[in-house]
């Protein structure tokens, strides 16, 4: 029995999610029933609720209590449950501040295996001094989107290692998918060959769960990272829609802290989906003119179709040294868009990983890295604090 990690469930007792959680309760001592009118009392007493399990109620304002956990009890980790997929609600649940929004009872458990991966978490925070964890303050199904209108500006590479080393450096869970549907290029990057691709989901997009997408997603070797290949056809390419993308793209939210897209440079409808869907886009560019050129052509295009990049896109510098045709600050003046990093020209230092097909990163706790695997780390680690 879990005597470590303080569960609160919201919802009354004659909710048909709260009679079907017995026999998960029965394996925690601490949990306990409170309505939503009593949530905040509760919260607000001296011992902390490490977990709240908001369960869905029809007449209920669901993302006022959401909202008001987080407002409450910052670090209070919040798994919501439903006993249908609803991805419209599911997409205003976690951007309120759920981490997990979970079918119950197809994913029952799952249910379990999640809120013990959050209490692992909880142990670490409490070890650490009350600190908290980057998957509290950073998980919640965040979408990133890794784009560029000109190919060649290292798209694929940086989405790769940005996404194994998020794996290797956090306790998050991190799903990257491959959206280049025509020709892949992620396998390469990372060593992968397998048949399966995210088209293998068509079946069951409408009614997708996590143990669907597991067993599609092809595993990295050294950093565990789960993987979504392309089909690599372009007829079968022509099979995927928006409606698709977006369906794969909720449900990945569900299951992971982290969902990474590597977006082809090409604008069509699964591309424009997935940046539409992403909460956060980097815009990979090299310091050169035809580069600022090709991303003012983006940025129109972008802002055309509706896509609100004033809110959601930062630049990062590719190839940047001193044999470049222009520096951040150069760039800076023509692109009023913040610079998330600029990442160091390393064309030795990465050949050699790419020729051979084999990952940049491979341990959590390398020390000789090449400039660009160091640079996305010290990224990273910024991103996760």
């Amino acid at each position: 029995m879990n005597q470590d990690v303080s569960l609160l469930i919201i919802g009354d007792e004659d909710n048909p999610l709260y009679a079907g959680m017995g026999e998960f309760l029965s394996s925690y001592l601490k949990w306990e029933l409170v309505s939503a009118s009593r949530m905040v009392e509760q919260l607000e007493k001296e011992e902390h609720t490490d977990i709240a399990i908001v369960l869905y109620r029809q007449e209920a304002a669901n993302l006022e209590v959401i909202q008001t956990i987080k407002k409450t009890s910052p670090t209070t980790a919040v798994v919501f449950l439903h006993h249908v997929q609803d991805f419209q609600l599911a997409r205003e649940i976690l951007r309120a501040g759920a981490i997990d929004y979970l079918v119950i009872p197809d994913e029952k458990e799952l249910l379990s295996d999640r809120i013990e991966f959050l209490g692992n978490m909880v142990k670490v925070r409490n070890k650490q001094g009350g600190a908290s964890s980057s998957v509290f303050s950073k998980g919640r199904g965040e979408v990133i989107a890794f784009y560029s209108g000109k190919g060649g500006s290292g798209t694929t590479l940086i989405s790769s290692t940005f996404a194994q080393t998020l794996k290797l450096d956090s306790t998050a869970e991190v799903v990257l998918i491959d959206l280049n549907l025509q020709y892949g290029g992620v396998e390469t990057y990372l060593g992968i060959e397998a048949n399966r691709s995210l088209v293998d989901l068509k079946p069951v997009i409408h009614e997708i769960s996590d143990s669907h997408i597991r067993n599609v997603t092809e595993k990295e070797r050294f950093s565990k990272l789960e993987v979504l290949l392309s089909p690599r056809d372009a007829e079968i390419a022509e099979a995927i829609d928006e409606d698709y993308i977006k369906r794969l793209i909720r449900a990945c939210k569900r299951s992971f802290d982290f969902v990474i897209l590597d977006v082809p440079s090409h604008i069509d409808i699964t591309s424009f989906a997935a940046m539409e869907e992403a909460d956060k886009i980097f815009y990979c560019i090299t310091p050169d003119t035809p580069s600022i050129r090709i991303f003012k052509s983006v940025e129109e295009l972008l802002k055309r179709l509706g896509i609100h990049i004033d809110e959601c896109l930062e630049v990062v510098v590719n190839q940047a040294g001193k044999e470049a045709e222009l520096t951040g600050k150069d760039l800076g003046r023509f692109i009023q868009y913040p610079i998330a990093i600029e990442i160091k020209k390393d064309v030795k230092g990465v050949l050699h990983f790419i020729n051979k097909s084999e990952p940049i990163r491979k341990e959590a706790k390398e020390k000789r890295l090449p400039l660009v695997a160091k640079d996305i780390q010290k990224w990273v680690s910024s991103l996760l604090k």
